[in-house]
């Protein structure tokens, strides 16, 4: 069962597509996108709607994190062909889906986004579709109140 709004944010640590440790505990407001596979055409599609918005996350205070069971170095590839700036977390053992209770059935996580803040999180999306989702999390969490523009 996957993590619901209320819950401890897990604290983790995976490598980005750089081969640096990022570090998460939730404390600062934090979007935290699972995905199944890089370079596919939904996951294609929703990194770059992310990309799309992000100078409006980041005014708004949160950070963009996308995970997948993907490699560091098939994240590099994923990012330098996109162009996208913000960090994909390596998680080809599971661990960060497992600490989120993301099923990862067949090897790919499902595609789940949490809202992480102060420690908790804030809230889930599951089953996402991939077009559109990056806007429809934003607005939420400028309705919510949780980032201000």
């Amino acid at each position: 069962m996957t993590l619901a709004p209320g819950d401890d944010a897990p604290k983790i640590a995976a490598r980005n597509q750089d081969d640096g440790t990022v570090r998460i505990d939730g404390d600062a407001p934090t979007v935290l996108y699972f995905y199944p596979k890089d370079a596919t055409p939904g996951c294609t599609t929703e990194a770059r709607q992310f990309q799309a918005e992000l100078e409006s996350y980041r005014d708004a205070g949160i950070t963009v994190y996308g995970v997948s069971t993907d490699t560091v170095d098939d994240h590099r590839a994923f990012c330098e062909a996109e162009g996208l700036d913000f960090d994909l977390l390596a998680d080809p053992d599971g661990d960060v889906a497992d600490a989120f209770d993301v099923d990862r059935t067949g090897g790919v996580t499902d595609r789940t986004t949490f809202v992480l803040a102060d420690g908790e999180v804030y809230a889930v999306y599951e089953d996402v579709a991939p077009d559109g989702h990056a806007r429809e999390v934003l607005r939420d969490l400028l309705d919510d109140g949780l980032a201000a523009l």
